[in-house]
């Protein structure tokens, strides 16, 4: 298990590495001058112009560049802003707990009702129940999701006026208002929904043709214990991946949904850097979000193998072999 896991961690390491050596790369070949960028429309004279270059290390050749910024990734430095001059890591920092404030309850809410609705489509008698469901996820999971914000905002906020438009907060409020929260977790959530109502859909179904579900109900048990006791924690297991893997989607479909609602967390961040041109801030938010991809990735199959009795039997017969 120490190597399978220890297997798991290098390649999680080399995944980085590549990610972070494409992104740097892309970066340096895209057209667009960014010390011009940082000083705006101010024409600068050639030593002042320079002394930038200098401060910044764009004298470099590009390989030590890289090699450096390698190091410094790797020692917790983001570089600084070309904006702001702010350190990166303290810029993605301040905005990312506005971005998990809305992911967090989006992952929840999707893997949640995935689950039970998926439930109820693979058990329910009634065809236009289970077709109900299962055309609705097709259509959810067809519709952007920043289109589906745009709509919501259009419906709930101008023509009902029930919920504000974009904003964490009424202006001049500090933390976060949940009435501004409603919108962007529904649009965040979407999507994830409807893939999950899929999935465990199809796990149901086939977790309720398996043997021990007929031998269980050959002993007369009720047919709600067989569902719930029975199929559904076999059915669970295909979730498990598939809730890892959605968490990484959900941050990266952070970008769009927080541009839509004007919400102010690392997606705005990132688009924002994007505009300007601020390589070292959209660097450092690719970076932090493939982290959090990769860990989330690792603990995903961490807890695959706890909740799995196969992939426990077959560690444990390796062990007893040895």
């Amino acid at each position: 298990m120490a190597i399978h896991y220890g297997r798991l961690l290098l390649s999680s390491l080399i995944l980085f590495v590549v990610v972070l050596t494409v992104l740097f790369l892309l970066l340096e070949i895209a057209p667009g001058d960014p010390i011009q960028n940082f000083v705006g429309d101010v024409p600068i004279s050639p030593a002042f112009e320079a002394q930038i270059v200098a401060a910044f290390g764009l004298d470099r050749p590009l390989w030590e560049r890289y090699l450096v910024y390698l190091g410094n990734v790797f020692r917790g430095e983001l570089g600084y802003s070309f904006g702001t001059n702010e350190p990166v890591l303290e810029l993605i920092l301040n905005r990312a707990g506005n971005t998990l404030a809305i992911a967090v309850p989006a992952f929840i809410i999707s893997t949640t009702l995935g689950i039970v609705l998926g439930a109820i489509a693979a058990r329910t008698r009634k065809r236009w129940l289970d077709g109900g469901i299962s055309a609705g996820a097709v259509a959810l999971f067809s519709v952007p999701n920043f289109w589906l914000g745009m709509l919501l905002i259009i419906v709930f906020s101008i023509q009902l006026g029930w919920l504000p438009t974009q904003g964490k907060a009424p202006y001049g409020q500090d933390g976060i208002d949940i009435r501004y929260m409603v919108l962007p977790v529904i649009t965040m959530a979407s999507t994830e929904l409807a893939f999950k109502t899929r999935i465990m859909r199809s796990s149901m179904i086939e977790s309720l043709g398996q043997d021990f579900i007929d031998t269980a109900r050959s002993k007369g048990l009720p047919s709600q214990r067989v569902l719930w006791r029975h199929a559904l924690p076999n059915a669970l297991l295909p979730m498990v991946t598939v809730a890892g893997y959605s968490l990484g989607f959900i941050l990266a479909g952070s970008v769009l949904v927080e541009s839509v609602f004007g919400w102010p967390g690392m997606g705005l961040l990132f688009v924002d850097a994007i505009q300007r041109q601020d390589n070292q801030v959209v660097l450092g938010v690719a970076i932090f979000l493939t982290i959090t991809i990769l860990l989330a990735n690792i603990l995903t199959d961490i807890t695959y193998g706890i909740v799995d009795p196969r992939l426990r039997a077959q560690f444990s017969r390796k062990v007893a072999a040895s």
